[in-house]
């Protein structure tokens, strides 16, 4: 295993060297939590893929195909197709508003007074995102070095949050870019063919398993609804995807290079899957399906390559981590801390230098909570579960129908965010968290209270909307100020109209 454990603590100093890298780099706020906004096409695609594509999608992805086969690739296909149509629908849109958070948003869009409490909830969201993503390191640091639960969550969420506290985003982009890399060598370009080759081909595949494990549809529909809920709407509203399209040079990067990574995810949650059916039929008693990647890996691969492997399975962890854990750091601090402190960005209280040791300090707060909580928890997938539940259902109906119509109203907002997430607490108490009537009733509560208390209050103001028309059409910048027209540069969403409901 030496050649091994070399490969992974290059990858690991390799991985502090590029926080290093980004601290220099990181000289404002806009530098620090979304990279300029100046990333081009190839590293925007490589980044958004590097983020969605997290430990659930590569150990996750790869038991789902062990225990179901190729359907269990839709987990994975769900984020693809969220991301595709976050990309084409409403990225530009997005990229074009100047904001740092979903908060920001929904106050543009309603004048006021739905930032906090959708902050809370983002946050909520964030937060338990980053810690099981935290908690996997447990498992790959075990097939490693075969370190106690402990010690690994330690070792891995302290790497994270130090690159991610010394350069934010910069940093967390060239990380996530070779991180994106090593994933792609290591599982679709090695582990793939090696898993099918040592599984005797597909034909030998198939007569070994059942036939349901080449269905389409074997995981079921209903699950398949679920994860299309849960995922695919996830992939519109989170947080920590919006913050990657924030850093977009321009609009059409970030539909382009949206719809580049969107794509590259359907063909990883096939691998995955395939993957897994392969090693149902090398070991088809396994005591858990998580542990069908980790037991390939270990087994199967030679020397030097299961290093790279293991390496683009911790890449996949340490991508979703840190960027979740910028995510949580920058609405706690943006949407809460200093809502509750009674700063606005027109106060003049801070310069930039000072907003960006403000976030540095609040990643680093995160990162410690996020790890001793991860060291607590024992049930990843029921919170993670809850934090899916809230998000989408308190979330999805305002975010989208501030985007899509105009007669939205703040207090049908705020009405959507409280039944769509009072009705999401109350039947995952009844029914259990893992049952699907939370998000299925938590939605419908959501929709019609927007809408009901919508149509039964004032029209938003006409100068919020007109505020809110301009900025989608990229025509004014973060001050209010028409873009490039001191700096001279190009604005993002000027070479294309703008259709939008509002």
């Amino acid at each position: 295993m030496a050649v091994d454990y070399t490969v992974i603590v290059l990858y690991l100093a390799g991985m502090l060297a590029m926080g290093w890298w980004g601290m220099r780099r990181a000289k404002s706020k806009s530098e620090f939590l979304v990279a300029g906004r100046r990333l081009g096409p190839w590293m925007y695609s490589g980044t958004m893929a590097a983020i969605v594509l997290g430990g659930a999608s590569t150990i996750g992805g790869v038991g789902l195909g062990y225990k179901y086969g190729l359907s269990g690739a839709w987990m994975v296909v769900t984020i693809g197709l969220g991301l595709l149509a976050l990309s084409v629908f409403f990225s530009a849109r997005i990229a074009r508003l100047k904001v740092y958070t979903v908060s920001e948003m929904l106050d543009l869009r309603y004048g006021g007074r739905a930032g906090m409490i959708s902050g809370l909830v983002m946050w909520a969201y964030t937060l338990m995102l980053a810690v099981t993503s935290t908690i996997a390191y447990a498992t790959i640091f075990d097939v490693l070095f075969d370190l106690p639960r402990t010690l690994a969550i330690v070792l891995g969420g302290t790497i994270v949050v130090a690159y991610s506290t010394l350069g934010g985003m910069w940093s967390i982009t060239i990380t996530d870019m070779v991180q994106f890399v090593v994933k792609t060598i290591g599982v679709l370009l090695l582990l793939l063919p090696i898993a099918v080759v040592k599984a005797g081909g597909f034909a030998e595949m198939k007569a070994q398993l059942p036939t349901a494990y080449f269905e389409p549809l074997g995981i079921g529909g209903e699950t398949i609804f679920t994860y299309v809920l849960i995922y695919t709407f996830g992939m519109l509203i989170g947080q920590d995807i919006w913050q990657r399209v924030f850093t977009a040079r321009t609009d059409k990067t970030a539909k382009w290079g949206g719809t580049v990574a969107g794509t590259y995810c359907l063909v990883y949650a096939i691998a995955g899957a395939v993957i897994g059916t392969a090693a149902k039929v090398m070991y088809p008693n396994l005591a858990s399906a998580d542990d069908a990647f980790a037991t390939i890996v270990k087994d199967e691969l030679p020397m030097g390559v299961r290093g790279l492997v293991l390496a683009a399975a911790l890449a996949a962890v340490m991508s979703t981590s840190s960027g979740a854990l910028i995510a949580c750091a920058t609405v706690a601090n943006n949407d809460i801390w200093s809502r509750l402190r009674g700063l606005t960005k027109a106060s003049g209280q801070q310069d930039d230098h000072d907003e960006v040791k403000g976030n540095r300090v609040f990643i680093l707060i995160m990162g410690i909570g996020v790890i001793l909580i991860a060291i607590a928890l024992n049930d990843v997938v029921q919170a993670l579960t809850v934090a899916y539940n809230l998000l989408v259902g308190g979330l999805l109906v305002p975010i989208l129908g501030g985007l899509l119509w105009k007669r939205g109203t703040v207090q049908g907002a705020l009405a959507a965010i409280a039944a769509g997430g009072l009705t999401v607490v109350a039947l995952m108490a009844a029914y259990g968290i893992l049952a699907n009537q939370p998000i299925y009733y938590g939605l419908l509560a959501s929709l019609a209270a927007y809408v009901i208390v919508s149509l039964a209050t004032r029209p938003t103001d006409a100068a919020i909307l007109a505020t809110w028309r301009a900025r989608l059409a990229g025509e004014t910048g973060e001050t209010g100020e028409t873009p490039g027209a001191t700096s001279g540069e190009r604005p993002a969403g000027t070479t294309e109209p703008v259709t939008t409901g509002a």
